[in-house]
C-alpha cells in the first residue's frame, strides 16, 4: 500500500490533481459506509469520527451528502452527551437544506441543554411548523420559560462535587448501602477499569463498579474496584440493592462487533465482603430491547427498569415488574403521567415510597432532570421538577439517599466540557418527623429477623423489616395516631404507640421492643414485695402494668408465674413465701381483666437458682462492683460463696430473687388443645404465603 501512494505522488500535477480528487471521493465513501455501519450497531463515538471524515471530504458544493452528514454526526454527538459539538453539527444540517426537520429539534432540545434559551425557543417554533402537536417541542418551549425562572430563585437544595468519589473520567450512579450508610457503590470508566478495550458508544473504557467506604472517623476512603465477580470486559453500572442488601442488581452492556448493543440487567447475590458471580435477570422473552437501570421497590417485591420494549410511551419509559421466589412476573408500564414520549431513566426510591426519576420529556432545566412522582388520594399521581440547584442544563440522575433523610448523592454532567459525569452530594433542609425502635430478645441480643407492623388512623398500613442491628426508622406524619407491633418467630408480641404533633423542628422518636422469648424463663424486671411479706409494693405498678399489656398484645399464650428466692433461710419457708408472692402477681392480673384459667402461680423458693446468659455475663462484668461469671453458670450456695467479695455476693444473691414468667402454651383460646411447634409452623408458612400476595395487617 505504502509503495502504490509512493507511486501515485510522483505522477505529473494534473494527473495527480485528477487522482487525488478520485481518492478523496473514494475514500470519502468508505469512511462513510464505515460511519453507518458503527452508527446501526450504537457505536455513536466510532461513527462520530468516520461521520466527520466523510463530511471534510465532501466539497462544499455537495449540499445534499453535507447536510446527511453534518446530521449524523449532530445525532452521534446528542448520544454521548458533546453538546456544543451537537449543536454545531445540527447548524451545519441545517445551512446546507437537510430534509429532515427533526435536526430543528435535535438542536433546540440541545440549545436547551446548553442553557441558550433565546436561540431553542426560535428552532422549537421552527419544528412546530412541520409538526404543530409535537409533545417534545412542546414541553421545550415551557422549559425555556421555565429554567431561567427556576435559576433566577434557587430552591434550598445545597449541591457540592465530591472530589473523593470523581476521576478524569465518568462517575455516575451512586448507590449507598449498609445499616449505617457507610460504604458506597458507583460506577466508573476510570484507567483501573477491567480490561483495555475503549468503547466504540462513549470512547471511554468500558465501565466496571467501584466502592467506597468510611473509615472510623466517618470519612471517605479512596474508591477501590468492587471485590468479587461483577466486573467483566463489558460495561457494568448503575447499580442497586434490595432492601436487605443482600442482593445487588446492576446493568451490563456486552459488545458485539456485528450487533446492536442491548442492555441487560444482572443479579448478584453478597457472599461475606465480596459478590457472587452474577446470573441475568430473564424479565422478558424479548430480546430486541433493552434493559436497565433496575430500582428495588423499599417493600422488596417489585423490581423497576428502564426499557425501549414495544407499549411504551415512546423514548426510554420506566417499567416494573413483580419479584417473586421463582424469578419475575409480567411487565408492566408505569403509563402517564410518569412515562412521556421523551426519554424517562434511573428510577429510585426513597425509603418512604417516593420515586424519583430523570427525563428529558417532563418541562425541565435542559437535559435529564430529576423529578419525584407523588401520590395524591385525590388527583393521583403529581410529578415534581426538583428545579435548580439540583437540577441543572446539563444531565441530572442517580439519586440515592442516607436513610430517611433528604440528602445523599447524585450524578451531573454539569460543568464538564465533555458531558462527563461526576458525583455530587445534596441535601435539603426539612422537618422531618421520624421513629428509630430497635428489636431485641428480653435480657438478649438484637433480632434481625424481626418484623415490626405499623398501622396508622390515617390509612398507614406498613410492615418494616429491620437492620442487622435489629433497629428501623420511619418517616412519621403530624396529626397521626400509630400503634407499632414488634414481631419474630420464637416471641411474643411488644406494642407501642405513638401520637405524631405539629412540629416545628426534626424530631425523632425512640421505641424500645425487647421481645421475650416462648422457650425460656423471662425475668420481670421492677417486681417488689415488702421485705419479708408476699404484698407488692406501689413501685412495681409500672412493671405489673407491662405484664398486663404483654398479656392483652398476645391474647393466645398462657403463662406459668414464678417467684424465686436465695439460698438464705428455711427451705419451706422460702418455699411456701415464694408461692405466695407467685400468687400476688397472678392476683393483680386477674384484677385487671386477664383471664384466671391463663395463669399458674408457682413458688420455687431457692429449687431453681439462676442460670447465666451470655448478656448478663457481660453486664456482671462490666457493672460496679465487677463480677466475673460465665455463660451456663449455675448460682448455687457454694457458687455464691465461692466469690470472697461480699458485695459480689450480694449481687449474685439479689439476680436468684426474682419473678419470672415462662410461656406455657400459645394456642389458648384455638382449636389446639396443646402447643404443637410443627402446626404453629405450618401455620406461618401459609401466613407467609398470604402475606407475599397483601401486605395490610389489622391489629
Amino acid at each position: 500500500m505504502w509503495q502504490k501512494f509512493h507511486h501515485i505522488l510522483r505522477v505529473t500535477t494534473v494527473l495527480g490533481a485528477v487522482v487525488a480528487l478520485v481518492c478523496a471521493c473514494s475514500n470519502e465513501g468508505i469512511a462513510f459506509k464505515k460511519a453507518e455501519q458503527s452508527y446501526a450497531i450504537g457505536e455513536y463515538y466510532a461513527a462520530s469520527i468516520n461521520y466527520k471524515k466523510s463530511y471534510s471530504r465532501c466539497a462544499p458544493k455537495e449540499k445534499a451528502k453535507r447536510a446527511v452528514r453534518a446530521f449524523k454526526m449532530g445525532e452521534c454527538y446528542r448520544h454521548i452527551g458533546y453538546t456544543q459539538k451537537a449543536i454545531a453539527a445540527y447548524q451545519n444540517a441545517i445551512r446546507y437544506a437537510v430534509e429532515d426537520s427533526l435536526a430543528y429539534l435535535h438542536m433546540a432540545r440541545q440549545q436547551l441543554k446548553a442553557g441558550q434559551y433565546k436561540q431553542a425557543v426560535q428552532n422549537f417554533n421552527r419544528f412546530l411548523e412541520f409538526d404543530p402537536n409535537n409533545e417534545l417541542a412542546r414541553s421545550g418551549l415551557m422549559s425555556c420559560e421555565l429554567a431561567p425562572q427556576w435559576k433566577a430563585k434557587p430552591n434550598q437544595y445545597k449541591v457540592k462535587k465530591e472530589a473523593i468519589f470523581n476521576s478524569r473520567r465518568s462517575d455516575y450512579s451512586p448507590m449507598l448501602v449498609g445499616d449505617d450508610a457507610d460504604q458506597l457503590v458507583l460506577s466508573s470508566t476510570r484507567k483501573e477499569s477491567t480490561g483495555d478495550d475503549v468503547s466504540g458508544i462513549t470512547g471511554l473504557k468500558f465501565g466496571d463498579l467501584f466502592f467506597s467506604r468510611k473509615n472510623e472517623q466517618g470519612k471517605w476512603q479512596p474508591v477501590d474496584i468492587i471485590e468479587g465477580e461483577v466486573n467483566t470486559e463489558y460495561d457494568e453500572g448503575a447499580p442497586c440493592l434490595s432492601p436487605d442488601g443482600k442482593t445487588m442488581y446492576f446493568t451490563r452492556c456486552s459488545s458485539d462487533p456485528d450487533y446492536p448493543r442491548y442492555a441487560e440487567i444482572w443479579k448478584s447475590q453478597r457472599s461475606d465482603a465480596s459478590w457472587s458471580k452474577p446470573t441475568k435477570c430473564a424479565i422478558s422473552r424479548d430480546t430486541l430491547s433493552s434493559f436497565a437501570h433496575p430500582a428495588v421497590s423499599p417493600d422488596g417485591q417489585w423490581l423497576y427498569f428502564v426499557s425501549d420494549s414495544p407499549g411504551g410511551e415512546g423514548g426510554l419509559d420506566i417499567w416494573r415488574t413483580r419479584i417473586l421466589d421463582s424469578g419475575f412476573g409480567g411487565m408492566e408500564n408505569l403509563g402517564r403521567p410518569i412515562n412521556t414520549a421523551g426519554d424517562e431513566m434511573f428510577p429510585a426510591f426513597r425509603p418512604n415510597g417516593d420515586l424519583y426519576f430523570s427525563s428529558d420529556g417532563h418541562p425541565g432545566m435542559g437535559g435529564l432532570d430529576i423529578f419525584i412522582a407523588h401520590e395524591d388520594s385525590i388527583v393521583g399521581t403529581i410529578i415534581e421538577n426538583q428545579q435548580y440547584p439540583l437540577n441543572s442544563p446539563m444531565d441530572d440522575f442517580g439519586m440515592t439517599f442516607e436513610g430517611v433523610h433528604n440528602r445523599g448523592y447524585f450524578c451531573s454532567s454539569r460543568g464538564d466540557g465533555k458531558g462527563w459525569e461526576h458525583i455530587f452530594s445534596f441535601e435539603c433542609p426539612e422537618i422531618l418527623q421520624t421513629v428509630t425502635g430497635w428489636v431485641y430478645e428480653k435480657d438478649g441480643y438484637e433480632l434481625p429477623e424481626a418484623l415490626v407492623y405499623m398501622v396508622g388512623n390515617d390509612g398507614t398500613n406498613l410492615k418494616l423489616s429491620v437492620k442487622g442491628d435489629g433497629s428501623f426508622t420511619q418517616v412519621l406524619k403530624p396529626n397521626v395516631d400509630y400503634v407499632l407491633l414488634g414481631t419474630c418467630k420464637g416471641y411474643l408480641n411488644v406494642k407501642n404507640e405513638i401520637r405524631v404533633e405539629d412540629a416545628e423542628e426534626s424530631h425523632e422518636y425512640t421505641l424500645q421492643f425487647p421481645l421475650p422469648p416462648i422457650n425460656v424463663p423471662v425475668l420481670i424486671d421492677n417486681i417488689f414485695y415488702e421485705f419479708d411479706k408476699a404484698d407488692l409494693t406501689p413501685e412495681s405498678t409500672e412493671a405489673l402494668d407491662r405484664l398486663v399489656d404483654m398479656m392483652n398484645e398476645n391474647p393466645n399464650i398462657t403463662i406459668e408465674l414464678s417467684a424465686h428466692c436465695d439460698y438464705r433461710g428455711n427451705d419451706d419457708y422460702n418455699q411456701r413465701l415464694s408461692q405466695r408472692r407467685a400468687e400476688s402477681v397472678v392476683r393483680y392480673l386477674i384484677q385487671h381483666d386477664i383471664a384466671k384459667d391463663r395463669l399458674t402461680a408457682v413458688g420455687y423458693g431457692e429449687s431453681r437458682p439462676k442460670i447465666v446468659s451470655k448478656k448478663l455475663a457481660e453486664t456482671l462484668l462490666a457493672g460496679d462492683p465487677k463480677v466475673e461469671v460465665h455463660e451456663t453458670d449455675t448460682l448455687t450456695e457454694d457458687y455464691i460463696l465461692a466469690f470472697k467479695d461480699k458485695d459480689a455476693q450480694e449481687v449474685l444473691n439479689a439476680l436468684n430473687r426474682r419473678t419470672e414468667f415462662r410461656v406455657l402454651r400459645t394456642t389458648y383460646g384455638t382449636t389446639l388443645n396443646e402447643y404443637k411447634p410443627e402446626e404453629e409452623e405450618k401455620k406461618a408458612a401459609a401466613k407467609r404465603k398470604e402475606d407475599a400476595v397483601d401486605d395490610d395487617f389489622v391489629f
